[in-house]
């Protein structure tokens, strides 16, 4: 049979038909009963429930994993950046009070492969399912000669909702308030610029290298799977932000990229500054290694890297014990990590 014009020309329609065949499974597993109509169509369905809230307010985001995507394709593993990106994407509506309703995503590539393409979407598929979130729908482009071979890029668009009267906007937080911080599993989706032109470029490190002080792979420690936090940030706003009363919960900072200078500051009033205590968790050995290697100044390693904090919540002085104890309680480690200080919203590492 002669092959298409179309698929000569590097774009196989049947094949991207046949791959898609097996989306209806996955996208049953996140299934909400808000979900209306079938896979495939021109636009996912989501019936609201707006009847559930006085004045609910739809709050979005959309990112990508970065060079994070370099890794895997060197190790030819790709379901964990699939929940990479909607982990992340999670986290960062969660910091606004938002819990998640449904996810779209979007592959570009080269060429389609079967394998890759259901790996990535079975990554999304679980994800989603673990954080209460429907996969609606997404878009796999196939644009030959655009990539490298072998390589692709991702996006993820959320969407989550919030009432207004509990959106998290940080006015509450006030001198004495105490920082609390949520461990992440290592880089999440940010610095791997930097990271891997230091482990393999001025290192010589292979994926398959086991450097001192980790206990894994170095390919297997870059790959770790974003921490989502989804689940603890709203169990704690339920019990701690109760209406009427005032906020225990007053503000939250997802640590990507920006770290901990560029991020808590967007959630600080302009007369607070933020004061994160080095030694007040032990950072991870992943992060040691690439300061003392890359010779990286302390003042720029806390706005690159997590350094093993991916949420810090910003909670009021006298319920902070209480916070962080339920924190644990919940199988997340946790810190005292700082304090908020009079200033002009800025975020310091001392």
């Amino acid at each position: 049979m002669k092959k298409k014009a179309y698929a000569q020309a590097g774009v196989d329609i049947d094949l991207g038909n046949t791959v898609k065949s097996k989306l209806p499974k996955l996208l049953a597993s996140t299934h909400r009963p808000e979900v209306l109509g079938k896979v495939g169509g021109f636009g996912g369905l989501f019936a609201f429930k707006a009847s559930r809230y006085k004045q609910p307010v739809l709050v979005s985001s959309v990112d990508g994993v970065g060079t994070k995507l370099k890794i895997a394709f060197a190790m030819n593993k790709h379901n964990t950046v699939g929940a990479d990106l909607v982990n992340h994407c999670v986290g960062d509506i969660a910091v606004m009070g938002a819990e998640p309703l449904f996810f779209l995503d979007y592959i570009g590539t080269g060429k389609l492969d079967a394998q890759v393409f259901e790996q990535l979407v079975s990554g999304f598929a679980k994800a989603c399912k673990e954080n209460n979130c429907a996969l609606i729908g997404g878009e796999t482009a196939q644009m030959p000669d655009f990539y490298s071979p072998g390589e692709y890029d991702v996006s993820g668009t959320i969407v989550g909702v919030v009432e207004k009267s509990n959106l998290l906007d940080g006015k509450g937080i006030k001198k004495g308030d105490r920082l609390i911080g949520i461990a992440s599993s290592g880089f999440h989706t940010n610095g791997y610029s930097l990271a891997r032109k230091i482990f393999f470029e001025k290192m010589g490190l292979q994926l398959d290298s086991k450097p001192a002080g980790l206990k894994t792979t170095l390919g297997a420690e870059l790959l770790k799977v974003h921490v989502s936090y989804g689940s603890v940030i709203q169990t704690l706003l339920k019990k701690y932000n109760l209406p009427q009363a005032p906020r225990i919960v007053k503000g939250l900072a997802h640590i990507t990229g920006g770290g901990f200078i560029d991020n808590i500051p967007r959630v600080l009033p302009r007369n607070c500054d933020a004061v994160i205590e080095k030694g007040s968790w032990p950072v991870l050995s992943v992060f040691k290694l690439i300061q003392e290697s890359g010779y990286i100044d302390e003042s720029e390693i806390y706005q690159v890297f997590n350094m093993g904090i991916g949420m810090v919540a910003i909670v009021a002085d006298q319920q902070a014990d209480a916070v962080l104890a339920d924190i644990k309680k919940m199988k997340h480690k946790a810190w005292d990590i700082g304090e908020v200080v009079s200033g002009s919203g800025l975020s310091k590492v001392v």
